[in-house]
């Protein structure tokens, strides 16, 4: 391990929290994700072998541990006492960054946004008894990666880059930044309405209801309680 040779116990928690990637990696574990493929999931760009590494680093600083998985393939990580207690230092950081950190083009992918809502901020309790299949559309960004599919089917719920084959519900056109604005509490579903940022075609009663199926980000709260920048 890398390390600043110093007492100071900011230097010493760096040398564990600090390195590049650690952070996304403890957020999607405190967030809930638990198997490797989920927690890649909520990190695009980082690869598998950086990951694989990452774990073993925490494993051997003792913020997570391995258990076995229930399905009996593969591993489950989950945080130990000390990655728990790192829960605090990740929500100060989020204030931190929400109040002074600019959001740019660079921030604003949406299968980001989409795998947030269905993994970490569904609210399953106020899904339809039935599968509900959404189209989001997100023009102005490259053919390939311009649509997703999300099935919101309680536990099962989850995202489709390639057209899963099923009937659609529910067709939502959205502003990239309009969707990532609202999932963080900037931007009210209403508004965006409003302004033609999001469009939603389908039956009234779905359209309507689509937004309550999100309880959005944590920074959502600090919107609303007037910590995070206008």
């Amino acid at each position: 391990m890398r390390t600043y040779g110093q007492y100071c116990p900011i230097a010493r928690a760096s040398e564990i929290f600090a390195e590049r990637w650690t952070p996304i990696i403890l957020r999607n574990v405190l967030n809930g994700s638990r198997t490797f493929t989920e927690i890649a999931n909520g990190a695009p760009g980082l690869s598998r072998t950086l990951l694989s590494n990452r774990l073993r680093q925490l494993q051997r600083a003792g913020v997570i541990q391995t258990e076995p998985n229930p399905s009996g393939r593969g591993s489950r990580y989950v945080p130990t006492e000390a990655g728990r207690d790192l829960m605090t230092v990740m929500k100060a950081l989020g204030t931190w960054g929400e109040r002074w950190i600019e959001l740019g083009p660079h921030h604003l992918d949406p299968g980001f946004v989409l795998h947030a809502w269905v993994h970490w901020y569904l609210e399953r309790d106020r899904l339809p008894d039935r599968r509900t299949v959404v189209r989001f559309r997100f023009p102005g960004l490259p053919g390939k990666t311009n649509a997703m599919w999300v099935l919101f089917d309680g536990e099962r719920s989850e995202i489709c880059r390639k057209d899963p084959g099923f009937e659609v519900d529910l067709f939502v056109e959205a502003d990239a930044r309009a969707l990532a604005e609202w999932h963080l509490g900037r931007l009210e579903w209403i508004d965006a309405l409003r302004d033609d940022l999001i469009r939603v075609d389908g039956p009234a009663r779905l359209a309507r209801a689509l937004p309550t199926w999100n309880r959005r980000s944590e920074a959502s709260r600090l919107a609303k309680t007037g910590l995070a920048a206008s």
